[in-house]
C-alpha cells in the first residue's frame, strides 16, 4: 500500500514538472497566412478539440482545410480515393466570384497531412439563392478511383435535429454522423432541420437524382456546427471522375419552407405518382380499414399460430368487422422465421400445404385479403441451393463482406452472422427470389406480397439495390397484374415503386409520405395484452390501443395468447378502426 501512494506521489511530481513543457509541446503551431484568398483553417478550429460530448472517429491531428468565406459560410473540401484521403492545395487553387457565384477551382492536392503533394482537380460551384441560401456541386478528379468528395462547412447554427421529417431532438455536445438510405443511417431522405434556440430553422438537403449515400455529420463548437457533407458515387462504377450531387443548405422562418421545396424535388426526381390515382392500389386496397398480422413460427421454431388456428382467429374476426376491410398480413407462414428464408415454403408443423391451403381459399370466401412475408435481401447460406445465387452476397463499397448478424435470434447475447445480405441488384438472386414469390402467389392466390428490409440500399460495388428493387417489382407485376408489393422502412425513392409500407415516414410533413403512399404499423407491434412482439426478435413492448385519429392503418397483432386471453381488447380496438374516417 506504501508503495502504490509513493508511485502515485512520484506521478504527481513529475506531472507538475512536465505539465507546462507538455502544454508548450501541445500548443497549436501558428496560422499561416491566407493563400489565395483562402483561410487557412485546419479540422480543429471552431470545433471542442477533444469533444465535450459523444466524439466520432477523425484524424488525430490538424487536417488543412483551406476555406473560402461565402455567403456567410466558409467551405473547404476534401476527397477520399479507395487508398488515401487528400486535401485542398492552398498554392495551386483559385477563387473566382461574380455577383452570388463563387467557382472555387483546384489543381491539385495535399496529403499525410498537407506534408506531400499529389496531382487532380476539383471545381466547385457555388450559388446563393434570392431567399439566402446556398447551393452548389463539386466535381474531382485524379488519377484513380475517387470514392467520395467531402464539403466541409463551417457557420452551421446550432439546435435540435430533425432527420428526414422525423421528431426533433436535442444532441446535446455530441458529434452526429446520419447516412441516406443506409439502413441504420436514419434518413429516409437526406434532409435534415436544425430548430435553432430563436425560433428559427436551418436546412441541409442533398437534392439527388439517383440513389447514392449522402453522409451528414455534425461537429459542435461554441458558436456553430463544423459540417461535413459526403457525397459517394455508385460502388459499381469507380469512376476517377466524380460529380457530385446538388447539395442545399440555408434558414427558413418555418419547417415547411425547408421540407416543401425539398420535398417537391423529391416527387419531380423519381416520378412519384400521386396516392389518389396510383394504379398499382387496386380498389380493395383503398377501402382496407384494418390489417391483421398473424405471427407464424419464430425463429426457434416455436409457433404462435398454426394455419389452422389462423382460421379461426379470422372467422372470430369475420364477426367483427367486414371481412372486405381487412388485408391479413402472414409474417413467419413459412416455418422458422429467417432460418427457412429463402426457401419459402408452407411449414409441416404448421399444417403444410393443405393447411395453407384451406386458409387462403376459407379465408378468401369470408372476404379476407392476404399478403405473404418474403425477404428482399435475406438468405441462409446453410440452406440447400444457395449457391446458385451466392454471387449476390453483398459487399461494402471498399470490398469487405456484410452479413445479416445484427440479430441475436438465439439470445446468446451475440449477432449471428449465418445470413449474408443479398443484393437484389444482381440477377441470380432477383431471378430467383421473383421465381419464388411468384409461384406461391400463383399457388395460393395471395393478392399481396411483403418485402421485408426493402428499404436496405448499400453502396454495393456490384449492383444498384434500387434498381434492383424497381425489376423485381416491375417483373411481378408483368406476372402477377393486380397483386400488390409492400414495402418496409421506405427511402424516398421507393415511395414511387410500392404504394403501402410498414412503418410511414415523416412525421413533421406527413404530406411527402401520404400524399404518395400508405402505411400500416410494424410487424413488431406489441399484441394486446402482453405486449408481444411475435416473430420479432425484440420480444415484449407495451401495448397500445388503436386510436381513432391515427393516420396510419390500424394494426392488430396475434402472438400464442392474443385469441384466447385478451379477445376483448381486440374488439375494442377493431371497433375504433371500423370508427375511423
Amino acid at each position: 500500500m506504501l508503495n502504490r501512494f509513493k508511485s502515485a506521489g512520484l506521478l504527481l511530481l513529475l506531472g507538475a514538472a512536465w505539465g507546462p513543457l507538455a502544454r508548450a509541446q501541445s500548443a497549436a503551431p501558428a496560422k499561416p497566412k491566407a493563400t489565395n484568398g483562402l483561410l487557412p483553417l485546419t479540422s480543429t478550429d471552431g470545433v471542442y478539440t477533444p469533444p465535450k460530448g459523444g466524439g466520432e472517429m477523425k484524424f488525430s491531428f490538424d487536417w488543412p482545410e483551406p476555406s473560402a468565406e461565402f455567403a456567410g459560410f466558409q467551405f473547404s473540401f476534401r476527397v477520399q480515393t479507395f487508398e488515401n484521403a487528400y486535401a485542398i492545395d492552398p498554392a495551386r487553387t483559385k477563387l473566382e466570384r461574380t455577383g452570388d457565384r463563387l467557382r472555387y477551382v483546384c489543381r491539385g492536392f495535399t496529403w499525410a497531412g498537407g506534408q506531400e503533394k499529389a496531382a487532380g482537380e476539383l471545381t466547385a460551384e457555388l450559388q446563393r439563392q434570392a431567399d439566402g441560401s446556398v447551393e452548389w456541386r463539386v466535381s474531382a478528379r485524379m488519377d484513380q478511383p475517387v470514392k467520395s468528395i467531402t464539403t466541409v462547412v463551417r457557420g452551421i447554427p446550432r439546435g435540435q435535429l430533425s432527420l428526414a421529417g422525423e421528431n426533433f431532438f436535442d444532441p446535446g455536445d455530441g458529434e452526429q454522423t446520419f447516412e441516406y438510405p443506409q439502413l441504420f443511417g436514419r434518413l429516409a431522405t437526406p434532409l435534415v432541420v436544425i430548430k435553432q434556440a430563436n425560433g428559427q430553422f436551418f436546412g441541409l438537403s442533398a437534392r439527388q437524382t439517383e440513389v447514392r449515400p449522402a453522409r451528414f455529420y455534425f461537429q459542435p463548437g461554441p458558436d456553430g456546427y463544423r459540417t461535413e457533407l459526403i457525397y459517394e458515387q455508385a460502388g459499381w462504377a469507380k469512376s476517377a471522375q466524380v460529380q457530385s450531387c446538388l447539395w442545399h443548405i440555408g434558414a427558413a422562418p418555418t419547417y415547411e419552407a425547408i421540407a416543401a421545396p425539398h420535398f417537391a424535388h423529391v416527387a419531380q426526381a423519381y416520378k412519384l405518382p400521386a396516392y389518389a390515382t396510383r394504379p398499382d392500389v387496386p380498389a380493395w386496397l383503398r377501402q382496407t380499414k384494418l390489417v391483421v398480422a398473424l405471427h407464424g413460427a419464430h425463429w426457434t421454431g416455436y409457433i404462435f399460430n398454426d394455419y389452422a388456428k389462423q382460421l379461426r382467429i379470422l372467422r372470430w374476426v369475420a364477426t367483427q368487422i367486414d371481412p372486405q376491410n381487412v388485408l391479413v398480413f402472414l409474417p413467419g407462414w413459412d416455418g422458422r422465421y429467417y432460418w427457412n428464408y429463402p426457401l419459402y415454403q408452407p411449414d409441416p408443423r404448421m399444417g403444410g400445404d393443405q393447411g395453407l391451403r384451406q386458409l387462403l381459399d376459407e379465408g378468401h370466401k369470408l372476404g379476407f385479403h392476404f399478403s405473404a412475408m418474403f425477404g428482399t435481401n435475406s438468405a441462409n447460406k446453410k440452406l440447400p441451393g444457395y449457391q446458385q445465387f451466392a454471387d449476390a452476397a453483398t459487399q461494402h463499397v471498399d470490398g469487405d463482406s456484410w452479413n445479416l448478424n445484427w440479430v441475436d435470434w438465439d439470445n446468446d447475447r451475440h449477432g449471428d452472422g449465418w445470413m449474408p445480405v443479398m443484393n437484389i441488384g444482381v440477377a441470380s438472386w432477383r431471378d430467383y427470389l421473383r421465381d419464388r414469390i411468384d409461384q406461391v402467389v400463383g399457388t395460393y392466390r395471395f393478392d399481396s406480397y411483403f418485402l421485408d428490409i426493402a428499404g436496405l440500399w448499400e453502396n454495393n460495388p456490384q449492383a444498384d439495390m434500387y434498381e434492383g428493387t424497381r425489376r423485381l417489382v416491375a417483373d411481378l407485376a408483368q406476372r402477377r397484374p393486380g397483386v400488390v408489393p409492400i414495402a418496409e422502412m421506405q427511402y424516398d425513392a421507393l415511395l414511387g415503386v410500392m404504394p403501402w409500407s410498414q412503418v410511414a415516414r415523416y412525421a413533421q410533413y406527413p404530406a411527402a409520405y401520404y400524399d404518395y403512399a400508405n402505411a400500416y404499423s410494424h410487424l413488431s407491434r406489441p399484441t394486446p395484452g402482453r405486449g408481444s412482439t411475435g416473430v420479432h426478435e425484440y420480444g415484449f413492448s407495451n401495448y397500445r390501443p388503436v386510436a381513432v385519429g391515427q393516420r396510419v392503418v390500424p394494426t392488430i397483432t396475434f402472438a400464442d395468447d392474443t385469441f384466447e386471453r385478451y379477445r376483448a381488447e381486440v374488439a375494442r380496438d377493431i371497433q375504433t378502426a371500423k370508427d375511423r374516417q
